[in-house]
Parts: C-alpha cells; sequence; structure tokens
C-alpha cells in the first residue's frame, strides 16, 4: 500500500492537542475515537510501513486541569504521567480502551495523565519495550509534556523496564505495579493490608536493582575465619532478597492463620444449610451498589477502581422468606497480575464455595464482553468452574438498549438491571430464590404447640409448603435438609391404616 508521506511526517501530523477536562471515568463510559484514521487494514502478522513508523497519539486521554491554580496545587501531590501501549492484536478500538483503562486506573492510584501513545508492533521489544526509535521518540514527548513517569500497558521484565528508564530518563512503572499501587491505597483490613504486601514482595523480587556500593562483596570470613570462610560474602542485593524471602514466608504465615477464621465462619454457614451467594464481576461494573440495593448494607461506593478490597458478607433474604448470605468480592480486571491472584486466593474462595455466582457486568461499557471474559478467567483460576452463574447486567439504565439485547442474547442466564434505580431488581431477588439450591427431603409432621422452637426452624432453614393449625399442634409440610428432618421425624404422623 503506498502512502504520498514519509514515516516521519506522518508521525508529526498524529500529533495535536487534547482536549483538556477529560476525566478518566468518562473515558470507561464511551470509546475513545481515533484521532486520525491509519492507512491500510490488520492483515495477519504484516503491518502498513506508516503505521509501523508512527507512535500514534492517543485522544482524549489528558485529565490535566484547565485552572492554573488547581494545576499547580495538584502538581504537589500528583505524578504527572503518559501512557505507552503496545498494541499487537485486536482492532483500533481494543488497543485504544486498553490505554483508557489505564488511565482510569493511573487516575485511581492518584496520577494526573497528560498524554498517551500507542506503538503498532507484531510483539513488544525484548528490550524496550517500544524499540530503541520510538524510546527516544517517547523521551521527547516525556520533555514536552514535563511528565516525571512513563506508565506502560503490560507487565514488563526487569530488563525492559531497566532499558526504558535509561533511555526516557524518568521512573517507568507497568500496569501490574500501577494495579498493585492501587490495592495498596484502598487496604483497609490487616488480611487485605498483608495480601497486598506479599503482592508486592512477590513483584519486587526480580525486579531488585543495586546501584554503586550497594553491589559491592562484603567478606564472608576475616582473620581467624578458618577454611573455607575467607573471600566473597552475600552481595547486598543478595542480602535484600535473603530478607524479602523471610518476610514472604511470614506474610504467607499470617494470611493462612486468618484464612483459618474465616473458614470456621464458612463451615458454620454450611452446618446450618444457609446459601451462599457471591457477587463477582469487573472492578466498578457496581458490585457494592447492587449488594446494598439487594441487602441494603451501607457498603463503600465510589466511582473508582478497586474500591472494594475487603470481602463483605451479609444477610439476605429471599422473596419466599429463605435466608441466604450475599459476598462482595474484590473487582477483576483484564491482565490482572499472577501475584495478586495468588495472593487473594484465600480472599477469592467466597467465589468457589457459594452456591451461586452473580457475574456483574456493565453494560454501558464499551466491551462488556471483554469484561466478562477477564472475570471468567481468574474464576477459573480460584477453581469456581462448577458454580452456577448468573450474568447481571448493571447500569441497564446508561446502557445501549442494542448492547443490552446482544448481551442477553449470548448469555442465555443473564437479567439486566440498575443498582442506582432500582430497575430490575425485584426480578433479580425472584431469580436468585429459584436458583438457589432447595432442600432435599420433603417431609410432613405434626409439631406439638410446646415445640414452637421446631416450627421457627422449619421456616428459617426449610421451606413450608403447607402449614395447618390443629388441636394437637401445628402440621407441617416442608422440604427440609437431612439434620432438621432427623430432628422432626419422632412427629411424622403415622400413616393411616
Amino acid at each position: 500500500m503506498t502512502s504520498s508521506s514519509s514515516p516521519s511526517q506522518d508521525t508529526q501530523s498524529l500529533v495535536q492537542n487534547y482536549p483538556e477536562g477529560l476525566r478518566a471515568d468518562a473515558l470507561m463510559e464511551e470509546d475513545v475515537a481515533w484521532s486520525h484514521a491509519i492507512d491500510g487494514e490488520w492483515d495477519g502478522d504484516q503491518f502498513d510501513r506508516s503505521d509501523r513508523a508512527a507512535l500514534r497519539r492517543v485522544a482524549g486521554l489528558s485529565t490535566e486541569l484547565e485552572d492554573v491554580t488547581e494545576v499547580e496545587y495538584r502538581q504537589l501531590r500528583l505524578e504527572r504521567v503518559v501512557l505507552v501501549g503496545v498494541w499487537t492484536s485486536g482492532t483500533a478500538a481494543d488497543a485504544d480502551n486498553s490505554l483508557a483503562e489505564l488511565a482510569a486506573l493511573a487516575e485511581t492510584a492518584g496520577a494526573l495523565v497528560l498524554d498517551g501513545v500507542i506503538q503498532r508492533r507484531d510483539k513488544a521489544d525484548p528490550a524496550t519495550y517500544i524499540g530503541s526509535g520510538k524510546a527516544n521518540e517517547l523521551r521527547d514527548i516525556v520533555l514536552e509534556t514535563g511528565a516525571d513517569t512513563v506508565i506502560c500497558d503490560g507487565e514488563l521484565s526487569p530488563g525492559q523496564l531497566i532499558h526504558l528508564e535509561d533511555v526516557v530518563k524518568v521512573k517507568v512503572i507497568d500496569r501490574t505495579a500501577l494495579i498493585l499501587d492501587i490495592f495498596a491505597q484502598h487496604a483497609k483490613s490487616r488480611e487485605g493490608k498483608a495480601q497486598v504486601a506479599l503482592a508486592q514482595m512477590q513483584y519486587m523480587l526480580p525486579r531488585l536493582r543495586g546501584w554503586g556500593q550497594s553491589l559491592s562483596r562484603q567478606m564472608g570470613g576475616g582473620k581467624g575465619g578458618g577454611l573455607a570462610t575467607r573471600g566473597p560474602g552475600e552481595t547486598k542485593i543478595e542480602t535484600d532478597r535473603r530478607r524479602i524471602r523471610e518476610k514472604m514466608a511470614k506474610m504467607r504465615r499470617e494470611i493462612a492463620a486468618m484464612k483459618a477464621g474465616r473458614d470456621i465462619q464458612r463451615r458454620e454457614r454450611r452446618r446450618k444449610k444457609v446459601p451462599s451467594v457471591a457477587i463477582a464481576g469487573y472492578t466498578n461494573a457496581g458490585k457494592s451498589s447492587l449488594l446494598n440495593r439487594l441487602t441494603g448494607a451501607g457498603v463503600l461506593v465510589e466511582n473508582a477502581l478497586f474500591a472494594t478490597l475487603d470481602p463483605t458478607v451479609r444477610r439476605a433474604e429471599t422473596p419466599s422468606g429463605r435466608l441466604y448470605t450475599l459476598a462482595d468480592t474484590v473487582g477483576f480486571v483484564r491482565h490482572l497480575p499472577h501475584h495478586l491472584v495468588e495472593a487473594f486466593r484465600s480472599t477469592m474462595e467466597e467465589v468457589g464455595d457459594s452456591d451461586l455466582i452473580l457475574h456483574v457486568v456493565d453494560g454501558s461499557h464499551p466491551a462488556p464482553e471483554e469484561q466478562l471474559a477477564a472475570v471468567r478467567a481468574v474464576i477459573r483460576d480460584v477453581g469456581a468452574t462448577d458454580v452456577p452463574e448468573v450474568v447481571v447486567i448493571n447500569k441497564a439504565d446508561a446502557a445501549d438498549p442494542l448492547v443490552l439485547q446482544r448481551l442477553m442474547r449470548i448469555e442465555k442466564r443473564s437479567i439486566a438491571v440498575s443498582a442506582r434505580t432500582g430497575q430490575g431488581i425485584d426480578e433479580l431477588l425472584a431469580l436468585i430464590d429459584v436458583e438457589l439450591p432447595h432442600p432435599s427431603v420433603e417431609i410432613e409432621a405434626l409439631v406439638p404447640y410446646t415445640h414452637g422452637r421446631l416450627v421457627a426452624r422449619a421456616h428459617t432453614d426449610g421451606e413450608v409448603i403447607s402449614e395447618e393449625h390443629t388441636p394437637e399442634g401445628t402440621l407441617l409440610k416442608l422440604r427440609v435438609h437431612e439434620e432438621l428432618a432427623a430432628e422432626l421425624a419422632p412427629y411424622v404422623p403415622a400413616p393411616a391404616l
């Protein structure tokens, strides 16, 4: 395919001024438009020369404020960042959505997004992520915008981080480090803080760097040290790694001890045969809002990514009067760092041990199918694939009706709701009542009036089909679990001769 301009001219023509005042949370609600059409089409692993040579600027990512005084104030407490993505597969809209999500993550972490660029390649450069030439162009953008940090939309190897930092001369972090930072800010409970600390240490261990004297050798033994003790001892970096490993082992023991307490609570709920429902879904899909709407729990609701880290369990009641528990869980995201999945495995067990998963997806998001796929990948990781799932398409009041129809056609067990307005909540409660497991034993019992406790338990732990008050006592026809059936057995009327 021919082009009338040179690659360098193409690169210059793609540079444009960005609309100011756009917030990252707005970017999550709609597609980021292409600033310029790119010549050519995706064709397997082939790229147009102009595409390959261009570091494409992504419009609309800047969150810099128009009020100069407020900008100056925010510069005191916020890092000024440029976002960088490598587009290796999928459509242009997919690449833009991914960088828009990175912008939302950066702003959630407290950063000021100044600019965003995407490099189209068949795979990330093993040395500098975007290639040495584009790294020099990125350096010019950093100087032009006054940024102090570059955030890459992917997990970079230690070598890539070092080499890219050497070129751009400012701090470089990747998507994983950014998500870990957000988790560290939002962790409130002792267990949540321990889980985040463990994930951070797992991430940090292979990325330790040393400068100057920090890499100098410490003596392994001095005078009188004895045979085989002289010579180089541990380097400073080896000492740091050993200390981190020791801290990680200690942290794992603490998390295991805290997990035991939650296991006891879970076993008690199972013993009492209380069904459990877990709310899972993409970050910022509205899980906590849905929990509040279903139970009136009063859980923190924020228009921010990963506002909920610590699982919240609340009692709820179906329309037919059955009790069950409803658990709000940590949000998921595309390319959720493996360290986090491992560290939060004990928290995510709420999903694996539930009787029903309410998989919440943001119906107003530009790519809800990608959100569904990302969450299901993590559900597979925690071994919860056998748990029945209902897809709850939230924010139906703000979603495109055609998108809702498409999702409900693809997802056979789905329902559209709005946690904000209450639309569809009654239908969801009725669906939960149907989907939760039912007691297995059907029984008829005539319970004396002196055993009112058993009648109350029949209502809370079983399903009462009919109830009749007779001179001898309360005649119940109900479905119950084996344990309660054994307690009611003495009051089962003898069969008529």
